[in-house]
């Protein structure tokens, strides 16, 4: 953990790909004010895991509120990421009552049919046996070749996020898609309507396709404000952090 614990707690998770130490630069500047912890997810980082349905969203799900236990926190907020932000989701549905407010940067309830899921679990498949077999370098640059990072790709410090992301092992990238992919999750749209959390919905306003998901999010939630950032894509974070960090700071001293 990093700062005083007297301090409102906020807990951040990552993106796929990712790892603890995406979140360091915004730390250091709301580190005053808060007290931050940061995690590997299952198959990023330092993380180790011991059995395959580790990496179930679910079963995250279930580690990280014994995590939260185990250090005493009694509530705290969070920040979830991309595929950490459907992990934030999940928790704030299911385990609302250890978070006062919940920050979600260009996250997804998952997809609302099994025909869907089906399919992203074949379009995942590809990219599995990519990051088996094929070399991490060329992946990465395949990867952030979607329309979705271009932006990101755009980026003075974009080199410095590859290297952080060559970091990772790609057979744990691997087992991370494949079992707590976007297909394997379960969806949450019908659980929206339910989440009484506070929630900050976050996408940068190139990210089409983010946006249009987080407005129907907004739609369903009755404790939700959505905050479209200019000038970014997918990664606000990383492309606007001075913003974030104001975005942050703004929704947290509303609730607490």
């Amino acid at each position: 953990m990093i700062g005083d614990r007297q301090k409102p707690i906020i807990l951040f998770f990552h993106g796929f790909m990712g790892n603890s130490n995406d979140f360091l630069e915004l730390i250091d500047l709301i580190c005053p004010q808060f007290c931050c912890l940061v995690v590997d997810l299952p198959g990023h980082g330092k993380t180790k895991v011991r059995q395959d349905d580790n990496y179930q969203i679910p079963n995250i799900c279930r580690a990280l509120i014994q995590l939260i236990k185990t250090l005493k926190i009694k509530s705290c907020f969070l920040v979830g990421y991309s595929m950490g932000g459907r992990i934030a989701l999940y928790l704030a549905i299911h385990f609302s009552h250890y978070f006062k407010g919940v920050i979600l940067e260009s996250a997804s309830p998952g997809l609302r049919t099994q025909a869907e899921r089906e399919l992203r679990i074949k379009q995942d498949s590809k990219l599995i046996e990519k990051l088996k077999y094929q070399d991490f370098a060329l992946f990465l640059q395949q990867w952030y070749s979607n329309s979705l990072f271009t932006s990101f790709t755009l980026h003075p410090n974009y080199q410095q996020a590859i290297a952080k992301r060559l970091d990772n092992n790609p057979l744990k990238l691997a087992k991370s898609l494949l079992h707590g992919g976007l297909g394997q999750q379960p969806s949450l749209w019908n659980h929206l309507p339910e989440a009484h959390v506070p929630m900050l919905l976050v996408v940068g306003e190139l990210d089409q396709k983010f946006i249009a998901i987080n407005q129907q999010i907004d739609l369903l939630c009755r404790f939700s404000k959505l905050e479209i950032v200019k000038n970014s894509g997918h990664n606000v974070h990383f492309e606007q952090t001075l913003e974030f960090v104001q975005l942050i700071k703004s929704f947290i001293q509303s609730i607490d």
